[in-house]
């Protein structure tokens, strides 16, 4: 016979499992960073939206650090904290390089999802930055 507690343990996972479904969506970035004026500063525009739905991934905490991939552990980035852009799903982020090159942008998602997204970009002296590319990591 089954304890009315185990029932009840039962229905409310079944209950819960929907939402805990969507909240595990991955999510996915397009990034944009466009030189300040200042050397090697750079203010990058982030789109955050769910992996399947494409939807706006709206009220989450965005930290965003980056290092060398050419040279591991000798250059990186402090992260920081993106703010709210204008439109839904949107955060920025001002980034100080140490120099030019290729840097691996470490963008850490909380909030709705949990999540860890890695995207190659070549900053250089006059052409600004050009987007490489990107994957996650969940974490």
């Amino acid at each position: 016979m089954v304890s009315r507690a185990f029932a009840c343990l039962v229905l409310a996972s079944a209950m819960a499992w929907p939402s805990a479904a969507a909240a595990a969506e991955r999510a996915k970035a397009q990034v944009a960073c466009a030189p300040t004026g200042k050397k090697l500063v750079y203010e990058c525009e982030i789109v955050l939206m769910g992996r399947k739905s494409g939807a706006p991934l709206q009220g989450a905490k965005l930290v965003v650090g980056a290092d060398m991939p050419s040279m591991p552990l000798a250059h990186n980035v402090r992260p920081v904290t993106a703010a709210p852009g204008g439109k839904p799903g949107m955060y920025t982020a001002t980034i100080e390089l140490e120099m030019h090159g290729e840097w691996a942008l470490k963008l850490d998602v909380s909030g709705p999802t949990r999540d860890r997204l890695i995207h190659k970009m070549h900053f250089g002296a006059a052409k600004g930055a050009t987007t490489g590319h990107g994957h996650h990591m969940k974490k």
